[in-house]
């Protein structure tokens, strides 16, 4: 899981990110990738990369097949200078689709394997995006969250094809059927979105499916909304484990802190056009180069009336050329043209007293399996914590009550997890309790 952990952008760029085994499954078959530009000509070139990899197949297959995709991907996109950055990153995860596809059918043990590869730049024009499968990419602006990713499931699919809302998509067909991933396939079709603009306050969520099958989006904003990045992650993979758990959990969160991010166009205008350049016929060219050596050779021979023919057959050949090339209509540069249909949903988020009780409905059950099942944990703190959310609450301040109740499940959490790892918990865990 390739990470650049370059400090220069820290006054004006906040990232986290954590990928975790969850509850039910032995290993981890995540991936993530955090690669931020080296300087500022690369930030203007490239920007900051981030993605998130859910391998599947059996073995180790797709543990196999989402390093791949988190290894290849900015690889790739970083050695493609030639290309426009959305350019760039298209091709990358196509070459990457192509590379994991040809490993899986070199060795039985890993044929049809695959990943979900969802990869998000942020560039001085705005926010552009790769994605194939089900993880997704969300932006928080002010109280509302916005899926820019469309999940490539057969839920979302016959909710697309037949116009129909959540509750209209029959029951039997499973959430986690993805009709769309990097690997089993020599192709692939790679949804490309944005660029989509950038705001100061802005902040981005990255995730696989182990995190959105658990928690709502409105409880993704209001985690986002209430915690710093550093600590939402954290709170977020809890919050998931303790609701079971079921799948692999990797989150990256980036939150745009400064102006040197946020150069994004404000207004949703579209970009600037630029000329609609068409290829011209190579004989063309190759003409104009006959008719204006032939001037110059003719006028050095003297041959004044000749290289004069020769000079105007020129001029009219290089203006048919340059009415081809650049005759049609303005359109927008690949570069900066919008592409997709994103936003796929949104949902205004807030911190309610609906969702400050439920956190509080669970710090209870932690406190109380706690003592039933004598966990070793340091439970004077985690009262502290509690007490904190529970006087916010009642003086109405709800965003610090989750603010606080989150900060004490992860307390218990947290020491949970250092003293399983040290050998000391003396007990089941919250998981357990929870049941």
């Amino acid at each position: 899981m390739p990470e650049n952990q370059d400090n220069n952008w820290d006054h004006c760029l906040r990232h986290a990110s954590i990928s975790d085994v969850g509850v039910r499954r032995a290993n981890n078959q995540d991936n993530l990738a955090v690669v931020l530009a080296d300087g500022q000509t690369t930030w203007q070139k490239r920007g900051h990369l981030f993605l998130v990899a859910d391998g599947m197949g059996a073995h180790a297959a797709g543990e196999l097949a989402s390093k791949m995709a988190a290894d290849l991907i900015p690889l790739t996109y970083h050695k493609q200078q030639q290309l426009s950055p959305p350019e760039a990153i298209l091709n990358a995860t196509v070459e990457a689709n192509a590379r994991i596809h040809a490993r899986g059918q070199a060795s039985s043990d890993f044929h049809g394997m695959g990943t979900t590869g969802t990869a998000l730049v942020l560039l001085p024009r705005g926010a552009i995006l790769a994605h194939v499968g089900d993880s997704r990419a969300y932006r928080l602006r002010g109280n509302r969250l916005e899926q820019l990713t469309f999940d490539h499931s057969l839920v979302w699919e016959l909710r697309k094809a037949g116009n129909l809302s959540d509750e209209e998509v029959p029951g039997y067909v499973g959430k986690n059927v993805i009709t769309r991933s990097l690997g089993p396939n020599e192709t692939v079709d790679v949804d490309l979105e944005g660029p989509h603009p950038i705001l100061v306050g802005d902040t981005f969520l990255l995730c696989s499916d182990g995190l959105t099958g658990q928690v709502e989006d409105e409880e993704l904003g209001t985690i986002l909304m209430c915690l710093p990045p550093e600590e939402a992650v954290h709170s977020l993979v809890d919050l998931a484990n303790l609701r079971g758990g079921p799948d692999n959990i990797t989150i990256i969160v980036a939150r745009v802190t400064g102006p040197h991010i946020a150069h994004g166009t404000s207004n949703g205008e579209p970009p600037p056009e630029g000329p609609n350049v068409q290829p011209v016929n190579p004989l063309i060219w190759a003409l104009l180069g006959v008719a204006a050596l032939g001037s110059g050779v003719l006028a050095v021979l003297g041959s004044l009336w000749g290289a004069l023919f020769g000079l105007i057959a020129a001029v009219i050949i290089g203006a048919i050329a340059a009415t081809l090339r650049y005759g049609g209509p303005p359109k927008p540069r690949f570069e900066h043209a919008k592409r997709g249909q994103g936003p796929y949903s949104a949902t205004t988020c807030g911190a309610t007293r609906d969702f400050a009780n439920s956190l509080h409905e669970l710090v209870r059950q932690l406190r109380d399996g706690a003592t039933r099942e004598q966990w070793d944990v340091d439970l004077e703190q985690f009262d502290r914590l509690a007490a904190r959310g529970d006087q916010a609450a009642g003086e109405g301040d709800f965003a610090a009550a989750v603010a606080d109740r989150l900060r004490a499940i992860r307390f218990v959490m947290d020491d949970l997890k250092q003293r399983r790892r040290a050998g000391t918990a003396s007990k089941r865990g919250p998981d357990s309790a929870l049941d």
